[in-house]
């Protein structure tokens, strides 16, 4: 029986390919990556970006099937509130005194094909 490449990653691995995708997209689109995996308490951001005067928070999230649903569906109030708290500390440790934003960037990697969608504002 052969097994597809993603079949033999481990989740970790699958996770940190996917922050790379959304790193290069945020680039693309003309923003800055300040940070990644930006930690404090139990909390971690995924990625930070800078785009002109303002700080995005993003939170990745992949899946390689919908049939437990959107990998947006997956950032609950729980985990949203973690990465408020983190941001929280990010700002005050950066004297960050401009706008800022909550994005998620969901990206689901199917039949060999990735598709990438990004959430502006998805929470705060």
């Amino acid at each position: 029986m052969n097994k597809s490449p993603q079949a033999t990653k481990s989740p970790h691995q699958l996770g940190q390919k996917a922050e790379h995708l959304a790193a290069s997209y945020l680039q693309d689109k003309g923003c800055c990556i300040v940070a990644r995996n930006y930690r404090y308490k139990k909390a971690e951001i995924d990625l930070v970006a800078q785009k002109n005067t303002c700080l995005l928070f993003v939170e990745v999230k992949s899946r390689t099937s919908k049939r437990f649903g959107y990998p947006e569906a997956f950032v609950l109030p729980s985990k949203q509130a973690l990465i408020r708290e983190a941001a929280e500390n990010y700002i005050l440790v950066h004297d960050w005194r401009a706008a800022i934003r909550f994005d998620i960037i969901a990206i689901l990697q199917t039949d060999g094909k990735t598709h990438i969608t990004h959430l502006e504002d998805a929470f705060y």
